[in-house]
């Protein structure tokens, strides 16, 4: 898969393209219906399938302070794509410029003289360009013009609603897995480079791998049972907490996983945590002593979790 940074990367080779324009947040089932449908329509047409993604995403631009947490970063957001078959991946820089696009203007340096797109994939309430003026009749009345036609997406319906990024959250705050994993269409997961610590953990008997995700609000939290991937064959079983870790002051969002009956040297190795069951919500204990009691309380819960 290529992943294209800019519009300014754009060579005349990426001329002629199947495309869908969207923020995939999480890649899940509703997404993944519609790299189905573009890819089947690349395969007709023998085209590649182009997503066009936006960073950051528009919410975080115009909202910072109030954008809805990410389910996926933009690495994992590409990683997740490539799995789908996914040719190229184009991510606009969403800044003062881009949002001050006209509609027209959108369609014509990235769709038609950036990309040569030949065929769109949208939402029909797909909304962009400058006060969110264009929309899919734009996008239909401009292809007839352009010499490109436009399909609506696909919606997915699971449990009588609709497949969304904002379902899954909500999911997840509420500490349902498995409903998450079942919109998502894979297990929740969340990766980064595993990062030396304060060493806490292993103080008081329970070392972590520690990693730090670069986000600012992350749509889980609290204490889970976990299995760890990439650092060995097989996955690492474990216990984590994602938070700030109130007990001893902290302030920055960390995940720290520890891991059962390890204990290789695994710093700056790139991990994915994945999130089998929640134990229970992150809390502010009296003292190291009560905090250490209930790591092994939560060791044991989460043994029963992953191993019945």
């Amino acid at each position: 898969m290529e992943f294209i940074r800019n519009l300014s990367q754009l060579r005349p080779l990426h001329m002629g393209c199947v495309a869908t324009i969207g923020n995939f947040d999480g890649v899940h089932l509703g997404h993944q219906i519609v790299l189905q449908q573009l890819a089947a329509k690349a395969r007709e047409l023998q085209l590649p399938t182009v997503v066009i993604i936006f960073e950051p995403q528009p919410q975080e631009f115009f909202a910072p302070n109030t954008a809805p947490a990410r389910l996926t970063r933009l690495r994992e957001k590409l990683l997740a794509m490539r799995r789908y078959g996914v040719d190229r991946v184009l991510c606009l820089r969403f800044n003062t410029q881009l949002a001050a696009l006209s509609a027209q203007a959108f369609i014509q340096q990235v769709l038609v003289n950036g990309l040569g797109v030949r065929h769109l994939v949208v939402g029909d309430d797909f909304r962009f360009g400058q006060k969110r003026a264009g929309n899919f009749a734009t996008l239909l009345e401009a292809g007839k013009q352009s010499g490109f036609s436009v399909e609506s997406q696909k919606t997915f319906i699971l449990g009588n609603q609709r497949v969304s990024s904002t379902r899954i959250r909500k999911a997840l705050m509420q500490g349902d897995m498995q409903g998450a994993n079942a919109l998502l269409g894979r297990p929740y997961t969340l990766s980064g480079r595993i990062r030396y610590g304060q060493q806490r953990g292993r103080s008081i008997g329970f070392p972590t791998a520690n990693i730090f995700l670069h986000r600012q609000v992350s749509p889980i939290s609290g204490v889970f049972a976990v299995k760890l991937h990439g650092i060995t064959a097989k996955p690492l079983a474990g216990v984590a907490n994602l938070g700030t870790r109130p007990t001893v002051d902290g302030s920055q969002l960390l995940l720290e996983v520890h891991l059962f009956d390890f204990n290789k040297t695994i710093y700056g190795d790139y991990a994915e945590v994945e999130f089998v069951g929640k134990i229970r919500n992150e809390q502010r204990f009296s003292s190291i002593e009560v905090l250490k009691q209930q790591i092994e309380s939560d060791v044991e819960s989460a043994k029963a979790i992953l191993f019945f």
